[in-house]
């Protein structure tokens, strides 16, 4: 398990200063330059675990980069080259604060409200007499707003974003129309790979030139639950479990051992067993959600690898 990236100090030229996500390190260089490096850390309840899994910053990179080619068409994103497995680098844009959540299906944090007796998400009314992981009738924006390092997300309504002046109304119809157009093609793209988008998070940022753009990752497992296609109907018939291929398996092990991000509790003990069963799902969910087999990055020096592919962009 010793070959995974859970930290970095680069210095790339013309260095500005460095960001550092729950998952992602951003080094903003001189230029309006953005390097963003998909670590293998692994968040969940908002908390980073203490290992690293194999592979997945390379998993994530390579799927949002992909997906990001895949609905340019529909609304622009800040990337401009993906000089590493687990780099992408882009336009620098100061980042709207909110997190645009998109739910076509009542599950996960959803589920979970519903279950508690709430019918209102987020100033989003949820229709009586829903089971868990059925359809909305249409998709529904349940915004929250962006944690600093180490804080909790929150549920946030359009209402309160507007009033709190965290985004402008202007701005805001843009991210709302962005978020629908990106679910509504993630969906044909999952639809064609036999899986069904049933909720995920968009974030945007505006570039210097006031454009809005897209940021971040798309449709990666980390920000999108998906289902398989094939017997949904029937287990939601027989009341079943959906087959998921997203980040909920970890969130479902770490609740069966009394973890869910609250004061006091303890991250469970993951043994390098388990991590490598996480790394392989997450491999797993790479070939289903791209519909392509994934090729292992050399892992024996990921840091010396991204530091070369990095510098040999940056000065050509």
């Amino acid at each position: 398990m010793s070959n995974t990236i859970i930290d970095t100090n680069f210095n790339f030229p013309n260095q500005k200063s460095v960001y550092k996500g729950k998952v992602r390190e951003v080094y903003a260089l001189e230029n309006n330059v953005l390097v963003m490096i998909a670590t293998d850390r692994l968040s969940a309840f908002d908390v980073v675990m203490p290992k690293g899994i194999p592979y997945k910053g390379q998993i994530l990179n390579q799927i949002a980069t992909k997906m990001m080619a895949a609905t340019e068409d529909i609304v622009p994103n800040w990337l401009t080259a993906t000089p590493d497995p687990n780099v992408a680098i882009g336009d620098a844009c100061e980042p709207f604060m909110v997190e645009m959540v998109i739910r076509g299906y009542l599950s996960g944090h959803a589920a979970r409200e519903y279950k508690a007796g709430k019918r209102v998400l987020c100033g989003v009314a949820m229709v009586e007499g829903m089971k868990e992981n059925d359809q909305f009738p249409e998709p529904i924006i349940t915004p929250a707003t962006k944690a600093e390092q180490g804080d909790h997300d929150e549920d946030i309504s359009r209402e309160d974003i507007l009033k709190r002046g965290i985004v402008s109304e202007e701005d805001y119809v843009v991210l709302e129309k962005y978020t629908r157009a990106l679910f509504e093609r993630g969906s044909e793209i999952a639809a064609s790979r036999g899986l069904i988008l049933v909720d995920t998070k968009y974030e945007f940022g505006k570039t210097k030139d006031g454009k809005i753009v897209l940021i971040d990752e798309i449709h990666t497992p980390d920000s999108s639950r998906y289902f398989y296609a094939e017997g949904y109907h029937e287990r939601q018939e027989r009341g079943e479990a959906q087959k998921q291929l997203s980040k909920e398996f970890v969130r479902q092990w770490l609740i069966a051992n009394d973890f869910q991000g609250l004061e006091g509790q303890k991250v469970p003990h993951m043994s390098d067993e388990y991590i490598e069963t996480v790394s392989e799902r997450y491999i797993e969910l790479y070939e289903n959600i791209t519909g392509e087999n994934f090729v292992k990055a050399d892992i024996l020096n990921i840091q010396q690898r991204i530091e070369k592919n990095v510098l040999g962009y940056l000065n050509s």
